[in-house]
């Protein structure tokens, strides 16, 4: 459904976007994650046709992004991070305007706005103002707007940001839904649980590169061999930190300065002796340790030193 093939971007001369390559299978659900300014992004507004790209090629189907921009936008539908209806419309109304704009018309383009309706919930609502609803309703209608033209793609930029919890299932049903009925998805997220629960395979994305790739268990097999351990101290020195860094077994530290916390991944946990004996050097207090298995946030934080919602 989608190659994407050494894609790269730069911006005042700065590469944002840098020989970044992955495919899509039809019907698949696709995970795209990385932290704030990590480039994700800038590669969907180019696989939308919304900005140009410097190098590589993007193709949907067997057409290209660049070659023919207004063929694949009628195969796609996009779900912005941002809301993008008329507020003073109705649901309904704002629907029957996106299908219009995708070349639906007459009897055919209301029967689909209230398939579309009924379908994230919303059909008892249809002449009501958008502007009267609820954040997670506003949403469910932008979803409805990305529907009208049964897109073969649908890519959603961050769908639940912000939403109550019942808004935010529902809409996780009916991505589930839509996938199950055989629409391909490219799922962005700041929450992992949402692309856990989605997505059959992940792209992590850090500094304009794609790091990691694979599906859930792949990825966590990288971590397979080890362990995490969580640790919140009194007091944050540097000293301490760098000598954390040093022991052997010792793969990587992250620290939230704020909390005063570490995670610190390790090859095996015969060294969390070594860690405590280093705290206690040091004069620093623990006052709360955790070993964890390897998962996905474990190894989001592994690969890219962040939390996802940093």
């Amino acid at each position: 459904m989608l190659v994407v093939r050494n894609l790269t971007k730069s911006f005042a001369q700065k590469e944002v976007v840098k020989d970044i390559s992955f495919s899509i299978e039809k019907g698949e659900a696709f995970g795209l994650l990385g932290p704030n300014g990590a480039g994700k992004s800038t590669t969907i507004s180019m696989i939308c046709g919304l900005l140009p790209y410097d190098g590589g090629d993007i193709r949907i189907g067997d057409i290209s992004v660049k070659e023919a921009p207004m063929q694949v936008k009628r195969k796609i539908g996009v779900v912005p991070q941002e809301i993008a209806l008329y507020p003073t419309m109705s649901a309904r109304d704002n629907l029957v305007f996106w299908g219009k704009m995708y070349g639906l018309h007459g009897k055919e383009v209301k029967k689909r706005a209230d398939e579309v309706l009924e379908y994230v919930g919303l059909y008892d609502r249809a002449k009501d103002k958008v502007e009267t609803f609820s954040g997670g309703m506003k949403r469910r209608v932008n979803i409805g707007a990305a529907l009208m033209h049964t897109p073969e793609l649908l890519i959603m930029d961050e769908p639940t940001v912000g939403i109550d919890p019942q808004s935010r299932n529902h809409i996780l049903e009916t991505v589930k839904a839509l996938n199950e009925d055989g629409m391909t998805v490219i799922y962005t997220s700041h929450y992992m649980e949402e692309v856990e629960y989605l997505c059959k395979r992940i792209a992590v994305v850090d500094h304009g590169k794609l790091i990691a790739l694979g599906t859930k268990s792949e990825l966590c097999n990288r971590l397979a061999n080890g362990i995490v351990i969580g640790m919140k101290v009194n007091q944050m020195q540097e000293t301490f930190v760098q000598e954390l860094k040093a022991l052997h077994l010792v793969e990587r530290v992250v620290t939230n300065v704020e909390e005063q916390s570490f995670d610190i991944f390790v090859s095996s946990e015969t060294v969390i002796g070594d860690v405590i004996a280093c705290t206690t050097r040091h004069g620093v207090r623990v006052l709360a340790l955790e070993v964890r298995e390897p998962n996905l946030e474990a190894l989001f934080l592994q690969l890219t030193g962040r939390s996802l919602r940093d």
